[in-house]
Order: C-alpha cells, then sequence, then structure tokens
C-alpha cells in the first residue's frame, strides 16, 4: 500500500475542490445573500488541509497499485463529503444534516433534507446543484483529466471509481485523454441544456441551476415542487426529459457516435435499445393509468405527466412534477421499481444499470433451457457476441451482494422506527441514487432520525460507487501484502 502516494493525490484532489468554493461566493456577492463568510472559511479551510497532506509528500510519486486506487477513490469520497458540509453546517444545519446534502448531492441521489427552499440563500442554492454537477462526472475522472501532473497511472482511479461492467475499456488510448472525452461531452450537455432551459420560460439562475442537476441525473432543485414550479410551462418538462434521457446513455456511446458522426451507433447498441424500450413501455402504462384513474383530465396532461415522471425516476434523477408519491394504485411502486434497473452503464445515473438487468434477464432464460436440455451449451450474448462466465458471474455477485445489502440496511431503517413502505423506498432511493421515496420519505428526509441519516449516507456512497469499491476496503484479503 502506498500510503504517502495516497495522501499526496488526496492532498492534491482537497486544493482542486477548495476552488469549488468560489463560485458560491461570487453568486453571494451578485445577490447579496450575507453567506460569503461560511464559503470563504470553508475554502480556506479545504485548502490548507490539502496543502498539510501534500506539502511533506510532493516529491513521492511512486506508482500505485489497483487496490491503492480503491482507496483513494473510497477515501475521497467520504472526505469530499464531509468536507461539501462545511459551509452547509455554517448556515443553520446540524453536522448530520449537512454531511446528508452534501453526500446526496455528490452522489447525485436528490434526496434533502432542506425544506422552505426559496427562503434559502441563492449561492446556497447554487452550491447545492454544483455539488451534483461535480459528483455526476465523478469528482475522480475530473481530476486525471486536468491534473496530468499526478504523475501516476490513471487507470487504477478510473477503473475504480467509473461505474457499469464494462469497466476497463478506454475510449482514447490515454487515460488522461479518456477522461477529457467524458468532460468534454459532459461541459457540451451541460451548456446545451442550460441554453434549452432558459428559452423554455426559466430565468437564468434557474437554467443554469437545473441543468446541472439534469445531466448529473442529481434531482435537486432550487424550489420546493422542483420541476412542479414550472407547471405553466410544459417545454420545461419537454427540455428535461430530452436531456434526462440523453445523460441516462453511456457517455462512450456519446462520444462514439459524436467521434464518427453517426447517431446509427445509438440503435446498433443493445443496451440503448433497452434502456429506450423500459421507459417507453412504462411511460405508457404510467400515462394511460394516469388517465384511466381521473388524476389528469386530459390525455395530452397525462402523458406529459406519465412521461416525464417515467423517465426521471427510471434514469434515478428524482425530478418530479406532482407528488407521485400520492398517485393511486400501483403506480408509484413501479416507478420505484424501475429505479432499481436505473440507467446505462457509463452514464452519470444509478441503479444496477440496463445492461446488468438484460444479462440477469439472458441468464435465467439459460437456466430455464438447461431445465429442459440439460446437456446443451448456451452462451449468453449481447449485441450477438458471446460473454465469458466470468462476466455474468461478476454480474450475479453483484446481485447478489446488492440484495444483501438492501436487506440490512432496510432492516437498520425500520429499527430506527421507519415503517415498512418509507424504510424499503428510503433504502431503494438512495442505493440507487433516485432521491424522492414514498411515504414519510417522499416530500423528502428531514422527519428521519440521526441513526437512519448516517445510515443513508452509506447507502448513497454504495450506490455511487457500486457496491464493490467500498465493500472490498472490508475484506481482510484487501489490507494484505
Amino acid at each position: 500500500m502506498q500510503l504517502l502516494t495516497i495522501f499526496r493525490i488526496l492532498g492534491l484532489f482537497l486544493m482542486v475542490f477548495s476552488t469549488s468554493f468560489l463560485p458560491p461566493m461570487l453568486v453571494s456577492v451578485i445577490y447579496d445573500d450575507h453567506t460569503l463568510y461560511p464559503f470563504l472559511k470553508s475554502f480556506l479551510l479545504t485548502l490548507l488541509t490539502g496543502l498539510f497532506l501534500w506539502l511533506p509528500v510532493r516529491n513521492y510519486k511512486k506508482e500505485f497499485r489497483l487496490r491503492d486506487g480503491f482507496l483513494i477513490v473510497a477515501m475521497f469520497w467520504t472526505v469530499l463529503g464531509l468536507v461539501g458540509a462545511l459551509p452547509l453546517s455554517q448556515i443553520g444545519l446540524s453536522v448530520t444534516n449537512a454531511v446528508f446534502e452534501s453526500v446526496s448531492g455528490l452522489t447525485t441521489t436528490g434526496a434533502t433534507v432542506i425544506t422552505n427552499l426559496e427562503e434559502m440563500p441563492k449561492s446556497i442554492l447554487y452550491y447545492r446543484q454544483q455539488l451534483q454537477w461535480l459528483g455526476g462526472i465523478g469528482i475522480i475522472v475530473i481530476a486525471v483529466a486536468i491534473m496530468p501532473m499526478l504523475g501516476i497511472g490513471g487507470m487504477q482511479l478510473y477503473r475504480a471509481e467509473t461505474p457499469g461492467p464494462m469497466k476497463d475499456k478506454k475510449l482514447t488510448p490515454r487515460i488522461t485523454e479518456t477522461a477529457k472525452a467524458l468532460w468534454y461531452i459532459y461541459l457540451s450537455l451541460t451548456i446545451a441544456c442550460a441554453v434549452a432551459y432558459w428559452l423554455a420560460g426559466m430565468d437564468l439562475f434557474d437554467a443554469i441551476g437545473h441543468s446541472f442537476s439534469t445531466i448529473a441525473i442529481g434531482g435537486f432543485s432550487t424550489h420546493d415542487a422542483s420541476m412542479g414550479y414550472f407547471n405553466n410551462k410544459p417545454l420545461v418538462e419537454v427540455v428535461a426529459i430530452i436531456f434526462m434521457l440523453l445523460s441516462g446513455v453511456n457517455f462512450a456511446l456519446h462520444f462514439t457516435a459524436w467521434h464518427d458522426r453517426s447517431p446509427l451507433h445509438y440503435f446498433r447498441d443493445v443496451e440503448f435499445k433497452a434502456y429506450l424500450g423500459i421507459l417507453a413501455v412504462v411511460s405508457v402504462i404510467s400515462s394511460a393509468y394516469l388517465y384511466y384513474m381521473d388524476v389528469v383530465l386530459f390525455p395530452g396532461e397525462a402523458i406529459l405527466k406519465g412521461v416525464f415522471q417515467t423517465v426521471s425516476i427510471g434514469t434515478t434523477t428524482g425530478f418530479t412534477t406532482d407528488e407521485y408519491h400520492n398517485w393511486p394504485g400501483f403506480l408509484p411502486v413501479l416507478l420505484l421499481f424501475i429505479s432499481f434497473i436505473g440507467a446505462c452503464a457509463g452514464s452519470t445515473g444509478g441503479g444496477m444499470k440496463v445492461i446488468r438487468f438484460l444479462l440477469l434477464l439472458k441468464q435465467g432464460i439459460r437456466e430455464i433451457k438447461r431445465v429442459i436440455h440439460p446437456n446443451a451449451v448456451i452462451p449468453i450474448k449481447i449485441g450477438g457476441s458471446p460473454l465469458s462466465d466470468r462476466v455474468v458471474d461478476a454480474v450475479w455477485g453483484f446481485f447478489s451482494t446488492y440484495v444483501a445489502i438492501f436487506v440490512i440496511i432496510l432492516l437498520i431503517l425500520m429499527l430506527t422506527g421507519l415503517d415498512q413502505i418509507s424504510a424499503f423506498s428510503a433504502t431503494a432511493a438512495c442505493i440507487n441514487n433516485l432521491g424522492p421515496g414514498l411515504n414519510e420519505v417522499g416530500p423528502n428526509y428531514a422527519t428521519l432520525e440521526d441513526t437512519a441519516k448516517w445510515v443513508l449516507c452509506f447507502a448513497m456512497l454504495l450506490g455511487r460507487l457500486e457496491i464493490f469499491t467500498l465493500l472490498v476496503l472490508l475484506t481482510p484479503a484487501f489490507w494484505r501484502r
């Protein structure tokens, strides 16, 4: 374990992250909302902490191994969640609530403990949106893209942090160029989304803030009613649907389509077609049920609400235009269940990922065929190419671990006093990085006990790092030489 190199990298990352407090300081000056000093103190404390870690080992540049990459990623997200809470803890939030809000933002979960958002300072509202934007692309990947002076094997960090089962595929021969490619795509989508929101009727502040959380698939809003605040502007919802769909797609697929100037790449991708198919089917069911149950009176409104909420929950964004947790019948549970599938691998979305769902489905079908033909050799194929049993085993391992962790967290939440539906939905919403749940955690998470909030912070980190990256640190084998 190269601890000196780890401290050096962590120090550099903290110094870089300290600059994230500068834009909210500017917003505070522009709107004169009297929150300049909390951000200034947070900036100085983070910068000095980073310098303290980096200076003693600044010349230590020994290459580290994959296990060191896992450790630095886990340490960084944990430390970053705490550092990100600094300005929030100085505006009246308790330490628990500040850390919960910070971790929720950075993991792009979107679960919030803050109410009366319209009364919050503009700089705080901006900061929450910015946290999600930084978390969406992955602060590690950003750091690798803009800090080539690290002088270490960046692929270790990339493989440890990038979501999805197909982690080892690089878009370009060099990891730094790969990270830059992801960064440019992410930034371009953010700018396009902000402009589209502005043209659709949002003011500039809301347009920028919501573009951050849309492209990050985060779900934080600058209003308590979330996207429901703009209900008189249907075009805003249409823009949100388009960019949520785009952000839920594998960014490697975006890169390939852009690089080859061919949108046909999307429709040759099995995961993308399944992603659209799942959302399309659930959108039809949701829209028809809303109209049939007289939740809305007009077919057009039912379609817009049904499609918006399906895409928002299905991609694990978490925006709402209505109190979907109060919708009748099975619909809220159906929407919650599609968050388990989530978005595509390599996107900013959460959930188990569409590709894993497809592999689990194909494995189930193969086992049924094996019952009928026990001696048959039946390969599992994706896009016409057979997959090795190693990949299938990894997916089954992920799924079984996911279920076990889910049950443990669910039971702990019920132990704190939550009812079954609230505990189940809170666990699902946090481990899938979704945000809004059902029953008590439908509007927000403010009423939960502190113990439940810390447990859910752990669930958010597990979901953001896809479970194994964090759990591997708890195994004795990881720490053996």
